[in-house]
């Protein structure tokens, strides 16, 4: 169990696990003390364990403070792997690919929006299909297909969801390479078919934020962020899709590991040589998810500037509603890091975890290479969620990363459990906080004391020193699915 675990501390914000047994290389956790007791509730400790078992893993097995318990790898995993001798596993992408967050801000302020939020968030909520299974109004043809997977964003963008400025602001310009539809299910395109623009559900929202802090006054003027201003923060993924694309190729890799003789303590660590076929193929069908989910949050963004153009009579110089930044929190990523100090070609794992490169980092868009990475943490529905910016210390402890959200502390049904005889809809009303949702049950299983308190999450990154805080969002429109 988890509680058996040992712990050795490195200091207030960071913990180590000793290798033992079959590890590879230590664990190692950012949290507090107090955190720690309800990490150690459930097995994701375990899970950092496991995930130091796999063939070429580099350095560490990396825990951020919103960790807990997922599927082989924990939710707030990192790990990266030597590329000629290493392994890719599904496992430690997620189900879910490139499920990621971005950040839209606006020229309006909360006195501006407060008179017609109503509105403002019924028109997102008519235009950004959410729940589970839900369909837009795009369907895609097989040779639609084959260009959105390889161009990603700007699929979307060529089809006047957006601008080309908007790829300025997103990882890797949002195109991933390698996007191969020969690698890929019909199963997987059919899931997907309809399902651009929408949210799905669980976790997934868009909201209506206000930035009520500003920390550092120098970068959030970089990131366009001011006191007061409205903003939209859009989280999801690759919906049908993607996870189709996770579930194929788990099946696959599980074969391939009986065949070369490859033992993990959990099979679903399933995985496979990077230098495979089954490596290779998962990796171009992996690509060609991250390429969705990159162009569902380019056209999801585009209906809601749509929204507010109908609800306020503006047009899109009044709104000035340009992306600050996309980021991706299901993902791994071919990157160069300093291993035993050599500067070697990794792959990095992050399976609830953001990317948070430091200022001059070639892959920072060069609008934000003098001042850093926007790292974007969503929190719950009724909480805030923080904007930080990369740090040089991040690069040398954690690969380039940070913590993604506030982290589960709650199982669904638990929360669905303890919030049955609430009204979450009218409690957040009277935070000021207007909610639309296509079901109780996806509000009840969101409820915000479901998750740590994303302050404490984002506390610990900032003082550890693997990002810094800029700026704190406060909600006061939400839709969930």
């Amino acid at each position: 169990m988890s509680e058996e675990i040992k712990l050795e501390k490195i200091h207030d914000y960071l913990w180590e696990i000793p290798k033992k047994g079959g590890m590879r290389v230590p664990g190692r956790v950012y949290a507090t003390e107090k955190m720690l007791k309800d990490i150690q509730k459930d097995k994701a400790l375990e899970q950092v364990v496991n995930v130091a078992y796999l063939p070429g893993i580099q350095k560490y097995s990396i825990a951020m403070p919103d960790i807990h318990w997922g599927y082989g790898f924990p939710i707030g995993g990192v790990a990266a792997m030597d590329v000629e001798e290493g392994v890719i596993s599904p496992g430690g992408v997620g189900y879910d690919i490139n499920c990621g967050v971005r950040l839209m801000r606006t020229s309006l302020t909360e006195e501006e929006v407060r008179p017609k939020l109503r509105e403002l968030v019924t028109e997102l909520f008519s235009r950004v299909p959410s729940g589970v299974g839900s369909s837009g109004k795009i369907k895609l043809s097989k040779s639609d297909y084959k260009e959105l997977i390889k161009k990603g964003a700007k699929w979307a963008i060529e089809r006047g969801w957006g601008d080309a400025e908007d790829l300025e602001r997103i990882e890797d310009h949002g195109t991933f390479p390698g996007g191969e539809s020969d690698a890929i299910s019909n199963k997987a395109f059919e899931r997907g078919s309809d399902q651009l623009g929408t949210l799905g559900s669980g976790n997934h929202f868009l909201e209506v934020d206000v930035v009520d802090e500003i920390y550092n006054t120098r970068v959030a003027d970089d990131f366009g962020l001011f006191k007061d201003q409205v903003c939209v923060l859009i989280h999801c993924g690759s919906r049908g899709f993607g996870h189709q694309i996770c579930t194929d190729y788990i099946d696959k890799m599980l074969s391939y590991m009986r065949r070369e003789g490859i033992n993990l303590p959990d099979k679903q660590l399933a995985c496979a040589h990077i230098k495979s076929k089954e490596g290779r193929d998962y990796l171009s069908a992996f690509a060609a998810a991250v390429n969705y989910a990159w162009t569902n949050r380019q056209i999801i963004m585009a209906f809601s500037r749509e929204a507010f153009y109908k609800v306020f009579n503006i047009g899109p110089r009044e709104l000035g509603g340009h992306l600050v930044y996309d980021v991706s929190h299901n993902i791994a990523k071919f990157e160069d890091h300093k291993v035993n100090g050599k500067t070697k070609k990794v792959c990095v794992h992050r399976k609830g975890a953001t990317r948070a490169f430091p200022k001059g980092h070639p892959l920072i868009p060069e609008i934000y290479r003098n001042v850093g990475q926007p790292v974007l943490i969503p929190g719950d529905m009724g909480r805030a969620s923080f904007v930080l910016v990369g740090t040089e210390a991040a690069l040398e402890e954690t690969f380039g990363t940070s913590c993604h959200g506030a982290g589960r502390m709650l199982s669904r049904n638990e929360a669905v459990r303890r919030g049955r005889d609430r009204d979450l809809f009218a409690e957040l009303e009277r935070k000021g906080i207007i909610l639309m949702a296509r079901g109780k049950r996806t509000v009840l299983e969101e409820m915000p004391e479901a998750y740590k308190q994303v302050e404490d999450v984002c506390d610990v990154v900032h003082n550890a020193g693997i990002a810094k805080k800029v700026a704190r969002l406060r909600p006061i429109g939400v839709i969930k699915g």
